[in-house]
């Protein structure tokens, strides 16, 4: 069982719980394992596996780490079941839509009769909803709204999520009998933020071997098909991995093909017909004038490379020689039979070679047959990116390894679950040059926010880190609420004492979009701004973003010198890859930063990273890429 199962598990406990309204310490403290889990870096399973005491970990307790270890070795949980029976089934499946908390479910279900979020949808839609005391019309409106929000997203997993799942499949195919090549190809090896399947892609001259291999992954809860090349699995969460296994000289182009996307695939497949070639999942082809391929697409482009009219020649001259085959079949019906000496015996003709392979066993194969650099699988989206290696002026993306720092995360001054020493040393072992520490205001009272006077004794505290952890430096900073009147929620003369003032919206989410608008462009105009944090809000698969225009607010923060932020967080990834690549051709300045809140979280830079190589972003157009004395220099010219 993978860490995002056994939190899954540990955070449906505490949904059953809060809606038996039991004790809150109890549902915290399911929560808090949960997230422990999920931070982790290391499998949970590994550890029970190596006897390693799971006491040890944060969050932790004795009966805790007695579950965790049930749930890896049975891959059951005896309390989550328990519970299960004593909660109408379906009922914490509202808890998952967006505003319906325990409370507003179980009142729902108490006097309503609403188990499921079918029925949930048919009392909206009856006018039931709104008339109970506290919901109105409005109230109905959104939890509508959220249902839709669900169902749309309910099919797709998180790119977090897929990557603990995946690995182990990749761990166990390395193993089957026979096999070449292995990878992970669709939206997947693209790093969108969501995938629905995973596809696999293997090479090998013997494909039944490793489709018997895989068809027994152990993960599987079962295999829906199984044929000579394919195979298909459904895992524990219900996600389908299928799996192709190609030819070793196919690899490359198999690659190509199920890497995607459709749009990109069918612009280089357009390349290759004209230049007389056949690029499809077996290979590079060019088509012999016998086969009427190469030559008969030469003579109908003509030099405008044109294919118009094409597909008419070709009906008529059908046309031409049936009517032809008709009148020489009557004529040689009226003809009397006439016996024909024995002649000598003529050779029979060639069977004609067919296309000749040019290539396909590399991927570089593809892009080189049609006159392109190789595009990384994140751009392959039909963004321009098959114009750019045309023309030979890709980017050059940037990469994990050009990250210098991160400049937001959080301690247990506010949210956070390590100290501030923990969080600087974790960030020294990644290598980096410097850390901001950021955590929130007074207004996320929910988050722990801190007072102007809680500031000053958190300065003393970095200072004494700064002084004990040698080099990397420890930038003073705060993640500021712009309030609803687009005001910032600390007072001028704390925010120009702060090295680094991250701005961000965390409530009153369903302004208009004009009005939430104005509130952003005002909040990031403050001469003091340097970052704008996760600016729609959006919550992968659970809040849709805020009404927002970004057009707008990234045109104010080019005027205004203001970054923009690609929240690494794997539920949030915002800004999407879209308002970045905007964000670039604006000139905007990208930050992108972890969020982190644990030192488990530092590890989702990476997501961050492949957000920013979707966008297009080189090393130049990230803020946290340059070296300190840059940045520093950078942040002096906002005061």
């Amino acid at each position: 069982m993978e860490n995002v199962e056994i939190a899954r598990a540990l955070n449906q406990v505490a949904d059953l719980l809060e809606l038996r309204n039991e004790n809150p310490f109890k549902v915290r403290a399911y929560r808090n394992a949960a997230r422990t889990v999920e931070g982790l870096s290391r499998r949970v399973a590994e550890m029970v596996e190596a006897g390693e005491d799971l006491e040890e970990l944060p969050a932790i307790g004795k009966d805790m780490a007695a579950y965790i270890t049930e749930l890896v070795r049975t891959g059951r949980l005896k309390r989550l079941e328990e519970l299960e029976q004593r909660v109408p089934q379906g009922l914490a499946e509202l808890m998952h839509l967006e505003g319906v908390g325990p409370k507003k479910a179980m009142r729902l279900h108490e006097e309503l009769g609403v188990s499921t979020v079918a029925d949930l949808e048919k009392a909206i839609r009856a006018g039931e909803v709104e008339t109970l005391r506290g919901f109105g019309r409005r109230s109905a409106a959104r939890m509508l709204q959220a249902i839709r929000d669900y169902r749309r997203h309910g099919t797709r997993f998180k790119l977090s999520e897929a990557d603990q799942l995946v690995q182990p499949i990749l761990a166990h195919m390395r193993n089957a009998p026979g096999i070449e090549e292995l990878e992970v190809a669709g939206s997947y090896r693209r790093r969108v933020e969501t995938i629905g399947d995973v596809d696999l892609l293997a090479a090998a001259r013997k494909p039944g071997p490793v489709i018997e291999h895989f068809a027994a992954y152990p993960g599987a809860t079962r295999v829906e098909s199984a044929g000579p090349t394919r195979a298909t699995i459904v895992l524990h969460n219900g996600m389908h991995v299928d799996l192709r296994v190609v030819k070793p000289e196919s690899w490359g182009a198999a690659l190509h093909y199920f890497t995607g996307s459709k749009a990109h695939n069918i612009k280089v497949r357009w390349l290759g017909i004209q230049r007389g070639l056949k690029i499809n999942e077996y290979g590079i082809f060019r088509e012999t004038a016998r086969d009427g391929g190469a030559a008969r697409g030469t003579a109908a482009r003509g030099k405008g490379g044109s294919t118009r009219g094409s597909a008419a020649a070709r009906k008529s001259a059908t046309a031409r020689r049936s009517a032809a085959q008709r009148t020489a079949g009557r004529a040689a019906a009226r003809k009397p039979a006439t016996r024909h000496k024995a002649g000598p015996t003529l050779p029979r003709p060639r069977p004609h070679p067919g296309p000749v392979r040019l290539g396909g066993a590399r991927e570089e194969d593809v892009f080189r047959a049609v006159g392109m650099d190789f595009v990384p699988p994140e751009m392959r989206e039909d963004r321009g990116e098959v114009e750019a290696a045309l023309r030979h002026e890709l980017p050059r993306l940037v990469t994990l390894e050009d990250i210098r720092g991160d400049l937001q995360v959080h301690s247990t001054w506010s949210d956070g679950r390590d100290t501030i020493e923990a969080m600087v040393r974790a960030a020294k072992e990644r290598g980096y040059e410097y850390i901001a520490i950021t955590d929130h205001s007074p207004a996320v009272a929910v988050a722990g926010g801190l007072r102007p006077r809680d500031l000053a004794r958190q300065w003393k505290e970095i200072d004494r880190v700064a002084r004990k952890v040698k080099g990397i430096a420890v930038l003073k900073g705060m993640e500021v609420d712009i309030l609803a009147d687009g005001s910032l929620d600390l007072p001028d003369e704390w925010l120009e004492r702060l090295d680094i003032v991250v701005v961000a919206v965390h409530s009153r989410m369903g302004m208009p979009q004009t009005k939430m608008t104005d509130r952003v462009i005002k909040g990031i105009s403050h001469p003091g701004v340097h970052i704008l944090a996760h600016p729609t809000g959006r919550i992968i698969n659970r809040r849709e973003p805020v009404r927002l225009d970004m057009d707008a607010v990234l045109e104010a923060a080019a005027e205004l010198g203001v970054a923009v932020e690609i929240n690494a967080q794997p539920d949030r990834l915002d800004v999407n890859d879209v308002h970045a690549m905007r964000a670039r051709e604006l000139g905007v300045l990208i930050a992108i930063d972890t969020d982190a809140h644990s030192v488990g979280d530092l590890r989702y830079m990476a997501y961050g990273v492949s957000q920013a190589r979707r966008a297009w972003l080189e090393k130049r157009n990230v803020l946290n890429a340059m070296p300190l004395t840059r940045l520093e220099k950078w942040l002096a010219k906002r005061r």
